[in-house]
């Protein structure tokens, strides 16, 4: 592409994922001159709804169906989808955990509810998981921030009492005492569970931090699917973007930094290592090997399918959940990611499946609704992932494979085919682990700023880290009005300013 002129843009944004397209919004709303360039030829990395031509009528999320951390993502807070006409919709159960030989763990939306099914362990879960709720906010702040400052809400003397309950429990779950403060099975596999989002080895301090701050929403907003699909969360930052002058380009590839446009800033919403291609020779040395030695982690292998009926779970109850975790128990599913860990494929690997007709009945058609699954696998396996999968759903849902019409799968090593981000399968940009959590993708007092050449990283390889929640976006936009713009003011992201 040949740019008109030089300085035509204040600002470029290289990726439209999440935290790309949250970047730019941030900076169009400040008056900036914005575009963002797409390698692929539809936007929306890992938030894409897309048909695969699997059946007439039935689309399928590329990457994310269920989005927990969307509901309680400061960003998106400010940002307000629903009030751009965003239909997000709360299943009745946030998720759950089916057990080969006793009754499934249920994460309802109401924690009394919860609470009630897990007998013995009912009281400790009301007593942590229901007081996080209670102050999720604290929880989403603690979380999702720049992990170099201190949130503001968090010094709140009113906060405290749930920032300390939150880093004692992420301490014990993170640790050899994780068993503590649940005394069941049931109980401790239902967290187990939804620590699993994060691919790593049990017990770890980044898998209990994921576990308390998704079980946290769990309770607070819930784990709402987009009414339509991912796809609609993308499609409001784009009208809100162009709304505001900024534009965007898709199918095009950027190779080097000769491939952009000349601007004041350049943000990238790519992997640590891309960056580092990108800018190959002009970034200070220290840099730019911190950059290619940012170390990936395991992987994730998906499968679309399509199915005539529900999944046939054994517990009926489990069929109210938009999202369902297979691994079994806690035990099980440690054994599967230390497998997986020593670069090994698990015979039942750890398997996340969503099922988004749950809560919206419109990705429904001709009685037929799509289905969502993906194991965790070593990473740049080349593994079809099939009937590992259907294997392991089947292990749950007796029956599971009369209803499948049709099936589309991706092993980890195809998975940058369709976002060069996700490198060998490896969904979250980098090892998730405390440390490289925290220094993501460097050490350093700033990680968004690349040098002193006007470049910053914005994607999932900066903090908070992986997820759909736009706030490395917020955070590297954010830095960019205040140290290249002078900006004193950060912009209002409501619809009604």
């Amino acid at each position: 592409m040949t740019w008109a002129r030089s300085g035509e843009f204040d600002a470029v944004v290289v990726g439209s994922g999440p935290n790309g397209l949250a970047a730019a919004v941030t900076l169009a709303r400040a008056g900036l001159a914005v575009t963002v360039l797409e390698s692929q030829p539809d936007i929306g990395g890992g938030a894409r709804t897309v048909d695969l031509g699997l059946a007439p009528g039935i689309t399928h999320d590329l990457c994310s169906a269920a989005h927990a951390l969307a509901a309680g993502s400061p960003f998106f807070q400010a940002f307000e989808p629903e009030a751009r006409g965003v239909e997000l919709v709360a299943p009745e159960a946030s998720y759950a955990q089916p057990l080969d030989h006793e009754p499934a763990a249920i994460a309802w939306r109401d924690v009394e509810r919860t609470a009630d099914g897990l007998g013995a362990d009912g009281c400790a879960w009301r007593s942590t998981l229901g007081a996080l709720a209670a102050n999720w906010r604290t929880v989403a702040q603690l979380s999702l921030g720049d992990k170099r400052s201190i949130p503001p809400g968090v010094l709140d003397p009113r906060a405290l009492p749930a920032a300390a309950l939150f880093g004692a429990m992420v301490g014990a779950q993170g640790t050899p005492a994780w068993g503590l403060p649940l005394g069941t099975e049931r109980a401790r596999a239902l967290l187990a569970g939804v620590g699993a989002h994060a691919i790593g080895p049990m017990p770890s301090l980044a898998i209990g931090a994921t576990s308390m701050l998704l079980g946290t929403l769990a309770h607070a907003t819930g784990w709402p699917i987009p009414v339509g699909g991912s796809q609609s969360l993308i499609d409001a930052l784009v009208r809100d973007l162009e709304q505001h002058g900024g534009t965007v380009v898709t199918g095009h590839h950027v190779h080097t930094w000769r491939d952009v446009p000349p601007a004041r800033a350049v943000l990238l919403d790519t992997t640590a290592g891309a960056a580092a291609d990108i800018l190959a020779n002009r970034l200070p040395r220290r840099l730019e090997r911190a950059l290619r030695g940012f170390r990936h982690g395991n992987a994730a292998a998906k499968v679309d399918y399509v199915l005539s009926g529900p999944v046939p779970w054994r517990d009926t109850e489990v069929g109210h959940a938009g999202t369902v975790h297979l691994g079994g128990t806690r035990a099980q599913m440690a054994r599967a990611e230390a497998q997986v860990e020593a670069g090994r494929r698990a015979e039942q690997p750890v398997t996340l499946v969503s099922d988004p007709s749950v809560a919206d009945p419109s990705r429904r058609s001709g009685g037929l609704r799509p289905l969502w699954a993906y194991a965790h696998v070593p990473a740049g396996d080349p593994t079809d992932p099939t009937e590992t999968i259907t294997a392991q759903i089947e292990r749950f849902a007796p029956g599971f494979r009369d209803l499948v019409v049709a099936s589309r799968a991706i092993p980890a090593a195809e998975m940058a085919q369709h976002n060069p981000s996700l490198v060998g399968g490896d969904f979250a940009q980098g090892r998730v682990t405390m440390y490289d959590m925290i220094a993501r993708p460097t050490s350093r007092l700033d990680p968004y700023r690349l040098g002193d050449c006007g470049w910053y990283l914005c994607s999932g390889a900066t903090p908070p880290g992986p997820g759909v929640h736009g706030m490395s976006g917020w955070h590297a936009a954010r830095r960019v009005l205040r140290t290249r713009f002078g900006a004193t003011a950060m912009p209002s992201l409501s619809p009604r300013s």
